[in-house]
Formats: C-alpha cells, structure tokens, sequence
C-alpha cells in the first residue's frame, strides 16, 4: 500500500470513535469500542509496522535537535509515521476524557467542544477539558 493510501485508510479509521464520543457518547457501541481501545490499538500496530520497516533509516540522535526532527521528517515515510503517533495519542487522550466525562457527569455540548479540539488540536482539547475539570473540582471544595 502506498503512503498515500495508508494515510487516507488511518484518517478514515479514527473518525468513527470521534463521531461516536462526540454525538453518541450513551451509546452501548460507544461504550463497547472506547473500552476495547481497538482503533488506537490498530493504530499502534501500523505505526510499529512503519518503524521497523525504517529501522535502517532512523537517526535516534535525530530526535535531539530541532534541525535533526526537521530532517527526518522531510521523508514521506517519516512523515506519516508522525501523522499516525499523533492520531493515536490524540485519541487516547480523546479517550479519556471522553471516559472521564461519564463518570463525572460533564456537560456533553462542552465535552464536544473539548473532543473536537482533541481531534484538531490534541494538546488544547486535552488542556480545556483539565482546567473546566480543575475548576469543577475547586468549585466543589
């Protein structure tokens, strides 16, 4: 399969678990794919399938410098082995709060908000849905 086929197929593959969490978070399917963890899982698997096929390649001192990073990722295969770490822990972290709202009753249009932000910008959904739980949490006290 070709780069671009692969990242079309990953992109398409996370998508389902997003919509579900963020439209249809009651739903036992919602429940049942969110506890399997299957997507980030299959995420994870071709994501270890790209490192080792570029084992030779890799440079772990790379990963010291900004000009080291720069440089391995002006190879398409680098590229997308990048794309696919952050679709995986975006929705891992999208996962959890995701299951974390459950349990603590959240708001579900301002978990969305946060969930969307997870998916587009990972580290600022993440950070949102922390500070309105910290601030439920001081709220409470």
């Amino acid at each position: 399969m070709n780069f671009e086929t692969v990242f079309s197929v990953v992109n398409a593959l996370v998508m389902p678990q997003w919509l579900l969490m963020i439209f249809a978070p009651y739903w036992r399917w919602t429940l049942k794919l969110t506890d399997s963890y299957l997507i980030p899982v299959l995420l994870a698997v071709t994501y270890a399938f790209y490192v080792i096929m570029s084992l030779d390649d890799l440079d772990f001192m790379s990963f010291s410098t900004l000009a080291g990073i720069k440089q391995m990722f002006s190879a398409e295969q680098s590229v997308l082995v990048g794309w696919i770490h952050y679709l995986c822990f975006d929705l891992i972290a999208g996962t959890w709060i995701y299951k974390d709202s459950l349990t603590k009753g959240k708001n579900r249009i301002v978990v969305g908000i946060c969930l969307f932000l997870c998916l587009m910008l990972g580290p600022i959904g993440f950070l949102l849905y922390w500070i309105i739980r910290k601030l439920a949490r001081n709220q409470a006290t």
